[in-house]
């Protein structure tokens, strides 16, 4: 699985002009499942976005995770993360999860964010989505589970 977090001051996602989920300081999280991931994929991620020391400290340091400011996180599946660019000009996608893996273990990153105390606003799955955020810092961080980056 892979993610691209941003520490946010605000951000919202909305579908069809509803709003869906919002959070005020956090992260946004655009969530990836590729072919052959599974839930230990999944708790991996979510335990890792948890972890993450990437807010300020009383000495403008970054030393605290988001538990430690009472941070949210919007969640946003985006299986665009699995797009491969290296040949020609148009993505392929063939190492993204089918939809069903996708949203299945897109839901237990939720869920067990949610098992960690974190409050987690969330779009629709598959659905075409507007994301809304301010980037705080701006800080931006790659992960991914099988740690290629």
């Amino acid at each position: 699985m892979r993610a691209c977090v941003q520490r946010v001051s605000r951000a919202s996602v909305t579908v069809d002009g509803r709003v869906t989920g919002q959070i005020d300081r956090g992260l946004v999280v655009l969530v990836g499942v590729g072919q052959g991931d599974t839930e230990r994929d999944a708790r991996y991620l979510a335990e890792k976005v948890c972890g993450l020391r990437i807010f300020p400290d009383a000495d403008d340091k970054m030393n605290c995770s988001l538990v430690e400011v009472s941070g949210e996180v919007l969640a946003i599946s985006q299986f665009t993360l699995y797009g491969d660019a290296r040949k020609g000009r148009r993505p392929s996608f063939i190492r993204a999860a089918d939809p069903d893996l996708g949203q299945q273990l897109y839901e237990q990153f939720v869920e067990h964010l949610r098992s960690l105390g974190i409050t987690v606003a969330t779009g629709i799955f598959q659905a075409d989505m507007q994301v809304e955020l301010v980037n705080d810092g701006p800080v931006t961080i790659l992960l991914d589970s099988d740690k290629q980056f």
